[in-house]
């Protein structure tokens, strides 16, 4: 939030109370009263060619990894383990975001985020979501938007 403060970014914090049985996407969106198609997760990634990149897709979708490889660049993405999700971030699970992470990393958000005028996404941290404008994500965040998740 100290990021898109300095970058003067208009958004909205929404707190909800952690579950630590259930962090899915799909909880949150329950918690924080938006539609699952508007609140955002993210995922960390590592290619065969280009390494770690960060992909943000909706909470009812599903990460289609060909497709983010070909955004990337990549011949072959796989998600990282989740043990390595807090030494290449700095974020837990549940509360991983694209917003200032330990290094910048390659961001890819899926296309659909541009259908909402508001989309939710983690601040880097659980019991938190922020509210705010794609495009203003996309520039924070240095990303770029890309056909990358697939309805489950």
């Amino acid at each position: 939030m100290r990021l898109l403060d300095a970058l003067g970014i208009h958004y909205e914090a929404r707190e909800y109370e952690v579950d630590e049985s259930d962090l899915s996407a799909e909880s949150v969106a329950a918690k924080i009263g938006l539609p699952e198609e508007q609140v955002f997760k993210t995922l960390v990634t590592r290619g065969d060619v280009n390494g770690v990149a960060m992909a943000v897709i909706p909470a009812n979708t599903e990460l289609d990894l060909k497709a983010l490889a070909r955004a990337s660049g990549d011949r072959k993405i796989e998600p990282v383990s989740l043990k390595e999700v807090l030494p290449l971030t700095g974020y837990i699970r549940g509360g991983v975001t694209a917003l200032a992470a330990k290094k910048d990393y390659p961001v890819f958000i899926d296309e659909l985020a541009q259908l909402f005028e508001t989309i939710s996404v983690s601040p880097g941290l659980r019991g938190v979501q922020i509210l705010l404008n794609p495009l203003d994500y996309a520039r924070a965040a240095s990303a770029s938007f890309a056909p990358i998740s697939r309805f489950k």
